[in-house]
């Protein structure tokens, strides 16, 4: 596939952000708590920074939405979305399952992703962009062909808010049925979906900037991707139900409804 000059600066602008990651992994670095609770790092902060100069060098019309350093440019006709370490309590505790997420969407469409693990299993860098497929360390990658939910295989994340919500106990029917259930977490029960190798991803309390790049790879394999009301991903969303099929996507969402 050839990229496009969007894909290759987001590609470009992930391996700057590792740089930086791979400079503070395995340092003793000083933690902050945010407003709201969460951990955030020198390494985030200039993480973000690393990869806003290689984006707004390649497009300074452009708007961009990061975690560290908030919205810029916001009625442009692009932005993008950053979240230069997903899993900052991963990254400060020093085991590998945190990631670098860079999204571009146009109006109100996502049509770009690149997910970055850089320390994860010898690295993983998945990325796609609308209409030119998915891939993953240079691979395509497809989701499974399943399409019974007596056959997928489940991950399931961050699901305080979904405990204690009407569709805790759809959910637990979901978990009698699938074959198999597990909690991959992160951008890793993604790539996992979307290369075949896990069927269905259920989560709440999620922000768009974790899951904005990993929805475009996810779709671009085939698979679908939505939040639990099973409404199309925005900048207010919260929750996932991604599936490798329709077929699967529905018996899981019928579930969740009772």
């Amino acid at each position: 596939m050839q990229q496009s000059a969007f894909l290759k600066t987001a590609i470009e602008a992930a391996k700057a952000g590792e740089a930086v990651i791979r400079h503070y992994y395995d340092k003793n670095i000083q933690v902050q708590i945010k407003e709201d609770l969460t951990p955030v790092t020198v390494a985030d902060v200039e993480t973000e920074q690393a990869i806003k100069a290689v984006i707004q060098s390649a497009f300074p019309e452009h708007g961009f939405y990061g975690e560290e350093t908030g919205k810029t440019n916001p009625s442009a006709e692009y932005t993008w979305l950053v979240d230069p370490i997903d899993g900052t309590k991963a990254f400060v505790r020093q085991y590998p399952m945190f990631s670098t997420q860079i999204a571009l969407m146009k109006g109100d469409e996502l049509i770009l992703g690149v997910s970055n693990a850089p320390v994860f299993d010898g690295g993983q860098m998945a990325w796609a962009e609308i209409g030119g497929g998915a891939f993953l360390n240079g691979q395509p990658i497809r989701v499974s062909g399943i399409e019974v939910l007596d056959q997928a295989a489940l991950s399931a994340g961050n699901i305080k808010t979904l405990a204690g919500s009407p569709s805790w106990a759809g959910f637990g029917r979901i978990c009698q049925v699938v074959n198999r259930t597990r909690g991959y977490g992160d951008f890793l029960h993604y790539h996992l979906l979307a290369s075949g190798r896990i069927d269905l991803v259920i989560e709440s309390d999620v922000n768009i900037l974790d899951i904005a790049a990993l929805s475009v790879i996810v779709r671009e394999a085939g698979g679908v991707f939505t939040d639990l009301d099973g409404q199309p991903l925005t900048l207010k969303t919260r929750s996932v139900l991604a599936a490798c099929s329709r077929e699967v996507y529905a018996q899981a969402r019928g579930m969740l409804l009772g």
